[in-house]
């Protein structure tokens, strides 16, 4: 049990020192794929399972999702991007950005007032490197 909640200390901090801190964030998660477990979010930001595993279906067919967009927190958001790695969904002035790792799914919104491009930019880098640390460790 403590090795767990140091491990969630971790990804908390790292959560907030890489995507809040940009104030370029509204809100955002770390979720383990195989079981969508939050291993950390931002205050106020609450995922349930069946949101979480809709989210990583959409990696599942990406021209669907382009075609389609995303549904989450009562709004349609238009699919701007969608590989197997990343989904970025706008509605209005709000956004959505997905990126899926190996066994993390990052999931984060900015609204109004906030630079897509930087949000962006934050999350794919955290999913860098999350990624590279899951090979370090692999590798150790």
């Amino acid at each position: 049990f403590f090795q767990d909640a140091v491990k969630m200390n971790q990804l908390q901090n790292l959560l907030h020192d890489s995507l809040i801190a940009t104030d370029h964030v509204h809100h955002c998660a770390i979720v383990r794929r195989k079981d969508c477990n939050i291993r950390a979010s931002s205050v106020g930001f609450n995922l349930y399972h069946d949101q979480v595993q809709m989210l990583l279906d959409a990696f599942k067919n990406p021209p669907q999702t382009r075609e389609e967009g995303i549904y989450f927190e009562d709004r349609q958001y238009k699919c701007v991007r969608a590989d197997k790695n990343s989904i970025y969904g706008k509605c209005e002035k709000r956004g959505l950005i997905l990126v899926k790792t190996l066994s993390m799914l990052i999931i984060a919104t900015y609204t109004e007032n906030m630079y897509p491009s930087v949000c962006v930019e934050a999350v794919e880098k955290l999913g860098i490197y999350i990624s590279i640390e899951l090979l370090y460790l692999f590798c150790k």
